[in-house]
């Protein structure tokens, strides 16, 4: 199986708010260092597949000139990774139906809570359509591609990574059980979270995401959910040692 991925997005909330940012990261002139909301787009056999839909989806879809949908994978229901699903409402309209979602039944309620309208009785004309797919721990198919869901924490929320072919992409978590890890086994890319060099509550630290990318053993390593306190991209990326490499907005690998 052929997958070409391409990170919609390598940044997070976390921390100062842009606007009120001062920081020599957010100014600076390296275009790796412009880190939207963490996403992936997956292309595979013609179809686009996007792992969550924060507030910068519709520029990001954009950016990439994707004009079809086969679906979104959401890993949890916080606001960076779910307040972009609104404008899926465009492919609705250019592909004639509703888009599939796939999540956890918590995320599916929170799914419903805030965008309450897209499921009312009696709908607003030009809402947008979403079509509801629950995910448990099992693998599951779209289509003839195999997603299989990791259950990771983020603290102690319970979130999902995704396995497809060779490819591994998890985001937002600071601790995976041993069971879980077994289903990354093998894997030839692993996309892992690295928030900043400080350890943090929620998510994984430079060391811990370094400690976890030996324990899988991957051909390449990449890390994202990078917030500005970790610093510049070259930075970084001097500091690494062979195979992990700093991801940035637009990057594409081929699988």
């Amino acid at each position: 199986m052929n997958i070409e991925a391409t990170f919609l997005g390598t940044g997070t909330s976390q921390g100062v708010p842009v606007i009120a940012c001062d920081c020599e990261v957010c100014k600076s002139d390296d275009p790796r260092d412009k880190r939207l909301r963490s996403s992936l787009l997956l292309k595979i056999a013609g179809q686009h597949v996007v792992i969550d839909a924060g507030p910068d989806f519709r520029q990001q879809m954009l950016r990439e000139n994707v004009r079809n949908l086969r679906a979104i994978l959401l890993t949890h229901e916080h606001v960076d990774h779910i307040f972009g699903l609104d404008d899926i409402r465009s492919f609705n309209w250019v592909q004639g139906h509703a888009t599939d979602i796939y999540a956890e039944p918590r995320v599916q309620e929170a799914i419903r809570r805030i965008f309450h309208y897209v499921f009312a009785d009696f709908k607003y004309p030009g809402v947008p359509e979403m079509k509801l797919h629950t995910v448990n721990d099992n693998p599951f198919l779209i289509d003839k591609i195999r997603f299989t869901p990791i259950r990771c924490f983020h603290h102690k929320l319970p979130v999902y990574g995704f396995r497809v072919g060779d490819l591994t992409y998890i985001t937002d978590t600071n601790f995976i059980p041993d069971e879980e890890m077994a289903k990354i086994e093998g894997t030839k890319i692993l996309i892992i979270n690295a928030l900043r060099k400080e350890k943090h509550i929620s998510h994984f630290n430079l060391d811990q995401a370094l400690i976890m990318a030996g324990k899988v053993g991957a051909e390449k390593t990449f890390l994202t959910h990078l917030s500005h306190q970790f610093g510049f991209h070259q930075n970084i990326q001097a500091e690494l040692p062979d195979g992990v490499f700093v991801a940035f907005d637009g990057l594409k690998l081929e699988v």
